[in-house]
């Protein structure tokens, strides 16, 4: 650990010392200074290129297996993905980030061993515990339609193809998400400014929204005044990236703790309404179902209105 801490201080060389720490990367993890320094290189103009010493400390650093040096990796993957999303349109040489996010997809093939990740989902066509049920002959075979595809079995991948990619970037969101308890604020907000970005729409005419009606500035919109711009950074969002995406924003909304991440929540909010706006543009039912419920969940958290579990939107629960 302390090997790999030593190499970044020569990569960035007014990283605080850590050597006083007993742990040194849960130090480097934690030290805004340090995280800022690291964002601003990975923003940089040739930060993706093949022979980035930066580039080549995350691949080797997550290589490691050291779970603090592996969380520290993944605490800057809103940043690696987000910039080199957003760069694939300029065809620029990006092997540096994606050697690393084939690293984590790797590591996440390794760890599936061939299985998908799949939830079971409660079949309303048998009587639950609490309930007596009757005798029937009848052979119901629904059961087998209980389990629900939360990601889908990966397939090794030793390069990055345009079919390939959404795949790729979406384990490392997916692999990104499973720490999403321990990760920094600062790390999901930048998640909440790329998914914006990423969107290439402006989601402002759904800030009051209500029950179906877009209304701006206390007018009904037109039609003509609902065109909306595309931005810089505007990707495809197949369903293999937007739904890890997602379920980040999911949490960035429910799972806060103080008043401190009152800022990730408004960032959140503004991502979902840019992503529906999108679903909405693309005519894509299965985005528009998931982010119309975030997009109501964050309304009811921007009123303050304390919501019971029952009360979250569950129109495509299962999918996030």
């Amino acid at each position: 650990m302390e090997v790999a801490i030593q190499s970044l201080s020569s990569i960035i060389p007014s990283l605080p010392p850590l050597s006083s720490s007993t742990n040194p990367a849960l130090a480097l993890f934690h030290d805004h200074s340090a995280s800022s320094q690291i964002v601003n290189l990975l923003r940089q103009p040739n930060s993706g290129s093949g022979d980035n010493n930066l580039c080549r400390w995350f691949y080797d650093t997550f290589q490691s297996n050291v779970p603090e040096l592996q969380l520290l990796v993944l605490r800057f993957i809103p940043t690696i993905a987000g910039v080199y999303l957003s760069r694939i349109a300029n065809r620029k040489p990006q092997a540096g980030f994606e050697a690393v996010l084939l690293a984590l997809y790797a590591h996440e093939t390794n760890s599936r061993a061939g299985q998908a990740i799949t939830v079971t989902i409660p079949d309303m066509s048998h009587p639950s515990i609490y309930h007596e049920s009757k005798a029937t002959t009848v052979k119901n075979n629904a059961t087998e339609l209980n389990i629900a595809v939360i990601s889908p079995s990966l397939e090794p991948h030793g390069t990055v193809r345009s079919t390939r990619r959404a795949r790729i970037v979406g384990v490392a969101l997916e692999l990104y998400y499973t720490k999403i308890t321990q990760m920094p604020v600062s790390s999901k907000i930048e998640f909440c400014e790329f998914s914006k970005l990423w969107a290439g729409q402006d989601g402002d005419m759904y800030r009051d929204a209500d029950d179906g009606k877009v209304e701006q500035g206390g007018k009904l919109m037109t039609e003509e005044e609902k065109k909306l711009k595309k931005k810089e950074g505007r990707i495809p969002l197949p369903w293999d990236l937007l739904q890890p995406v997602l379920r980040v924003l999911g949490h960035c909304l429910m799972g806060v703790n103080n008043d401190m991440d009152k800022k990730l929540i408004v960032a959140a909010s503004e991502a979902c309404r840019c992503l529906h706006a999108r679903s909405m543009h693309d005519i894509n039912p299965k985005a528009i179902l998931a982010t119309g419920s975030l997009l109501s969940l964050s309304k009811s958290i921007e009123k303050g209105d304390l919501l019971d579990p029952t009360e979250i939107p569950r129109t495509n629960i299962i999918q996030l």
